[in-house]
């Protein structure tokens, strides 16, 4: 045992890493788990509309617009001048206690109307996607009420979604991991459930409802429902203004969340058009293991975003950018590793031609070439992850426009090179733009940013 926690105390794991990275491990077991269970009970054809769900109800990004990451910053810089005690309740001066429950009921507002408009939103959009690109192979499947209740789980779950950022705010990083965590072991296990139930489709939503569930029972029964209603119940005298403080800087950060979608959703609509469900499922499952991997490697990140944002309103530069580095080494090295061991597993399922069910386990992934192309950029992009982190936690963001510029060359990559080339135009355009455009221009931002801003003060504006 004292040899495990030397290891884990090298590699930088604390407890809320332990519970985010132990989700993280858990989704990528069950993950692995899930591809069975897919390969066996779901035909090509509705792995196609299984993993084309999820990049469809990744359309309520351009309704969130990075707000949930943003509260997370802005109570944490609030938080940091107050003292919590045992019984619930907030030591310190009221104008900082006062923004901090104006923030809480700006959650409870927003979220309530923007959750029914994503309702109605992707209700509508899912219906014309399929409806129009379902032929009479894929006609056969039972998609209409499946998405009708995975729409209902969804704006649920987006509901939910500011008051993890908020409890997060507060330096609640190791509890919201351990509801991450058990979210994430119950998730699957519910999934593979309903697949052997034969639920086929059915089972997304039923995870979706496994997820808020799970909050809920978790928040109401510990301290944590006490401490959201103490803070509710403070007269507000002061509060964060939303178009004076959080707008200015939330717009920049939305249009960088909305081109992330066309950077990293687009491909399985795409291929779903061009070359049909079956490509489009191998690019979903292929994208499945390796955003667990990128989800897992980044748990080390975005437990810091408290600890950053503290130290920053504390301007301790110092200790912060020491922090910030050994978190980047260790991050970026769990990365390169899974990203190896994976590629070999892959090598190992098509060349053995092991077969679950009546297909071959290995043809449900890309091939190797493809694979290899969607590997590299999500290795590069721990990098301006970890950048882009760093410097939204002073509240700013100067990845604008990079992160636009990204999202609509990629975006005519994906449906141009798409059309003509199929899933490697695809793959090795985005390639091509992370390494020639993107990193390059990032590093340079985060270089020339971090030294205007800790030497001219994080107040002046850019």
């Amino acid at each position: 045992m004292s040899f495990v926690k030397t290891v884990a105390k090298k590699a930088g794991v604390d407890k809320a890493i332990a519970y985010s990275s132990g989700a993280r491990i858990v989704q990528s077991v069950a993950g692995v788990g899930i591809i069975f269970f897919i390969s066996r009970f779901l035909t090509g054809v509705e792995q196609g509309f299984y993993f084309t769900f999820g990049s469809i109800i990744a359309l309520q990004i351009f309704f969130e617009l990075g707000l949930t990451g943003i509260i997370t910053q802005f109570v944490a810089h609030e938080a940091a001048h107050l003292k919590l005690n045992e019984d619930g309740t907030y030591a310190g001066e009221d104008y900082y206690k006062s923004r901090l429950s104006s923030l809480l009921r700006f959650c409870v507002k927003w979220y309530g109307i923007i959750s029914a408009v994503v309702f109605v939103f992707l209700l509508i959009v899912g219906f014309v996607f399929f409806s129009s690109y379902t032929d009479a192979e894929s006609g056969e499947v039972s998609w209409k009420i499946p998405w009708i209740l995975l729409c209902i789980g969804t704006a649920l779950k987006l509901f939910q979604s500011p008051f993890n950022s908020f409890i997060m705010g507060i330096g609640k990083v190791k509890e919201m991991s351990k509801v991450s965590f058990w979210q994430q072991t119950l998730m699957p296990l519910s999934c593979c459930v309903g697949l052997v139930c034969d639920f086929k489709l059915y089972v997304l939503s039923i995870s979706a409802f496994v997820s808020v569930i799970v909050w809920m029972v978790f928040v109401c029964r510990t301290e944590l429902w006490s401490i959201l209603a103490n803070l509710w119940r403070i007269p507000i005298t002061d509060r964060v203004l939303y178009l004076k403080e959080i707008f200015p800087y939330q717009w920049r950060i939305a249009l960088s969340w909305v081109s992330g979608y066309f950077i990293f959703q687009l491909f399985n609509p795409v291929l779903f058009a061009t070359d049909g469900p079956v490509v489009a499922g191998q690019m979903g499952l292929t994208l499945q293991v390796l955003s667990g991997i990128q989800a897992f490697a980044l748990s080390w990140l975005n437990t810091k975003v408290p600890l950053y944002s503290s130290l920053i309103s504390l301007k301790d530069y110092t200790k912060l950018d020491r922090i910030f580095n050994k978190t980047l080494i260790q991050m970026s090295s769990i990365c390169l590793g899974l990203l190896v061991a994976a590629f070999a597993i892959l090598f190992g399922l098509k060349e053995s031609g092991l077969k679950f069910g009546d297909s071959v386990l290995g043809n449900r992934f890309l091939d190797y070439w493809p694979t290899l192309f969607m590997m590299i950029p999500l290795f590069a992009n721990q990098f301006v992850n970890s950048w882009a982190t760093y410097l939204r936690c002073h509240k700013k963001e100067p990845y604008l426009i990079p992160s636009v510029v990204m999202g609509l060359l990629c975006c005519c990559s994906t449906v141009g090179l798409g059309h003509l080339y199929g899933v490697w135009g695809i793959t090795v355009g985005y390639t091509a733009l992370t390494i020639i455009v993107s990193i390059p221009w990032c590093y340079w931002i985060y270089k020339t940013k971090k030294k205007e801003w800790h030497t001219d003060g994080i107040d002046a504006e850019h």
